[in-house]
């Protein structure tokens, strides 16, 4: 299965584990699974960082590139498609990270692993 995580999965996977549902920690392990990472979550996981509003993750940003190598996920750049196709997704969701995210999933036609549920409005399958 491929499977794109939400940035606070990311987050969460990394800091606070027992937060996920059983079924997304369940995934994750699986070796077999293709876990995706946007380049949007290393971009709000830096931004929050800078503006002071994830503490805690602090040593994440930093070493972000090397941290998700350790835990064997795939990143996922941004292109003109995805960038294109979440300008133009019809729900009211005005998070531009979410957006993005939502935007590479159904680009791919992959599920999302989040609690987020206004992902949904955008049409996307949600695993959490």
């Amino acid at each position: 299965m491929k499977v794109l995580l939400d940035t606070c999965v990311v987050i969460w996977a990394t800091l606070s584990p027992s937060a996920l549902s059983r079924q997304v920690r369940d995934v994750i392990a699986d070796n077999e699974n293709v876990i995706l990472v946007s380049a949007a979550s290393a971009w709000e996981i830096a931004t929050k960082v800078r503006l002071g509003k994830l503490a805690g993750a602090e040593k994440l940003e930093r070493d972000y590139l090397d941290v998700m190598e350790d835990a064997g996920y795939t990143l996922l750049s941004i292109d003109t498609e995805s960038s294109l196709r979440a300008g133009r997704l019809a729900a009211e969701h005005r998070d531009p990270f979410d957006r993005m995210i939502a935007a590479q999933a159904l680009g791919l036609d992959i599920p999302v692993m989040s609690p987020d549920p206004l992902l949904d409005g955008f049409g996307v399958r949600r695993i959490w």
